[in-house]
């Protein structure tokens, strides 16, 4: 597997390519100069697509949908108000030196293209710096929703959270890899349920042919 390896949903045609930076599209690393989120007017959009698409949002149904569709948002795109410096703050000096690694961290993403959720799992490794600074566990999971609660590609994701831990923890190494279903494949256009696209990011001392080997045979263990 390569870095930012490209499976069957998010090659060049999908936005994918050439996402090697941390800093695309407003969802870089600093994650700093964004607007309050504006819940009227998002509702004001939501109320004029059910227009557009041939609904009534007048009827019994849909009259507090525009509303709840906003708050929702408002959820789902927190990551745009957040910073990875936010999250990692808690550090503990531990002497460790040896690979920390989470596996199975839950993606819950939106495909900017789209706007449809790809939907997986991520598993985040580093290599502590000299120093034996570690983070807590729960601070990997909580900078993987940093970057996925935003409209996103999957490859910007997986370098994003793979930079973001370099430049703040100053590991020796980092792996990053990520699996999601793409429902932009899966409700329309090619419309192939299951298929799966695999990324990963690779820092420092991992990338090491056998550092890699130890962290991909821990990441694939069950």
């Amino acid at each position: 597997m390569t870095d930012a390896a490209v499976g069957p949903g998010n090659g060049p045609e999908h936005g994918g390519a050439g996402f090697r930076g941390a800093g695309y599209g407003g969802a870089g690393a600093a994650g700093a100069g964004y607007g309050d989120f504006d819940e009227k007017r998002a509702e004001n959009a939501v109320r004029e697509l059910l227009i557009a698409v041939g609904e009534d949002p007048d009827r019994e149904g849909l009259l507090e949908t525009p509303a709840r569709v906003a708050r929702s948002y408002k959820e789902i795109f927190a990551g745009l108000r957040q910073r990875p410096e936010d999250v990692l703050t808690t550090t503990f000096d531990l002497g460790h030196d040896e690979m920390v690694l989470v596996k199975d961290i839950e993606v819950l993403s939106t495909c900017e293209h789209h706007l449809v959720p790809f939907v997986g799992s991520a598993h985040v490794g580093y290599i502590p710096s000299h120093d034996g600074k570690i983070t807590g566990l729960s601070k990997l999971a909580r900078l993987v929703d940093v970057y996925a609660r935003r409209p996103q590609v999957q490859e910007r994701l997986t370098t994003q959270i793979a930079d973001s831990l370099m430049a703040i923890l100053e590991p020796r190494g980092v792996i990053v890899v990520i699996e999601c279903e793409h429902l932009c494949m899966t409700m329309r256009g090619v419309r192939k349920p299951g298929a799966k696209t695999l990324t990963s990011a690779v820092r420092g001392q991992l990338r090491d042919p056998a550092t890699r080997a130890e962290a991909m045979s821990l990441i694939k263990a069950r």
